[in-house]
């Protein structure tokens, strides 16, 4: 049995196809009036009626915010006349599969493609001995090819086992320095397009977490929740709405002190402008690739 055929990729592509299904239903369900939570829970209980789990919470990203942004407890906002990121991910077993759509109710249709272009153009050149930067590069070109910037500090990447984020870094601008990919890496690329100036920095708003590393605590309440990080997440990233313990907000703010979980900001990009965002996950094979997250 070759290397591709054992049971950690069929679990990949597993994955793959429950998400691609999943993304495509949230998508085609969200319109404006959409509660930011209503969507988040309906992907998340869809893919694990599919069989999967979720590998982390639904990100719904507004406008200038490119990631991150995730619905809180009882969140009562909904989406607008808004460019809307859907970022959502799979995992079977700890074996992962991430996507992202961008769902435009701005009428901004050619930034929206920018992104979509660019991503297909860099799904043309894998294939085993591609240099990461060369990636970069198709990305890069097709986005300046619309008169617009690719976020340069947001990149793809590797998915490994209980990991969401891995080597190698998937750039969207050419580089010098890269990575090889190899037969049996599995990444995600995921091309970002502005119409600001291509950088994307933290925001305040934080609702989504991580195990860093395991501590003893004395507060009972903080003592909970680690449990069930340690239980049910492991180290992937988790909402804050997925604590079903008391005062989760608190327990979080004080296992982030202690430096035992670690939080993801929103993120936006640095003047403000428009962000949009397209997304596969693909396993590197002999001749190119398989989109594992690949519409069926």
């Amino acid at each position: 049995m070759s290397a591709l055929d054992d049971a950690k990729y069929e679990k990949h592509r597993e994955a793959g196809r429950i998400l691609a299904q999943v993304r495509d239903e949230a998508a085609e369900r969200l319109e404006v009036g959409t509660g930011y939570l209503e969507i988040s829970e309906w992907a998340e209980d869809r893919i694990r009626e599919l069989g999967g789990t979720p590998a982390f919470p639904v990100n719904v990203s507004v406008d200038e915010e490119a990631a991150h942004g995730a619905a809180a407890p009882g969140d009562e906002r909904t989406v607008g006349e808004q460019m809307v990121k859907l970022d959502i991910g799979v995992h079977i077993d700890g074996w992962l599969a991430d996507t992202a759509v961008t769902v435009d109710f701005t009428g901004q249709t050619e930034l929206v493609e920018a992104a979509e272009q660019a991503l297909e153009a860099a799904l043309e050149v894998v294939e085993p001995g591609v240099q990461t930067g060369d990636i970069g590069a198709e990305v890069e070109d097709v986005i300046d090819g619309y008169g617009y910037n690719p976020v340069v500090n947001l990149t793809g990447h590797g998915l490994g086992h209980w990991e969401q984020h891995t080597s190698p870094n998937i750039p969207n601008r050419a580089v010098s320095q890269g990575v090889e990919l190899e037969v049996g890496d599995v990444v995600a690329i995921e091309p970002f397009a502005t119409d600001g100036g291509g950088k994307v920095h933290e925001g305040s708003d934080e609702q989504i977490y991580s195990l860093e590393r395991e501590a003893s605590v004395r507060d009972r309440a903080s003592r909970q929740a680690l449990e069930t990080i340690v239980e049910e997440f492991k180290t992937l990233p988790f909402a804050t709405r997925w604590l079903d313990t008391p005062r989760a907000e608190m327990a979080l703010r004080r296992l982030k002190q202690k430096n035992i979980v670690h939080g993801y900001p929103v993120l936006k990009e640095a003047d403000g402008k428009f962000v949009s965002q397209k997304e596969h996950t693909i396993i590197v094979t002999e001749d190119g690739c398989d989109i594992t997250t690949r519409s069926r």
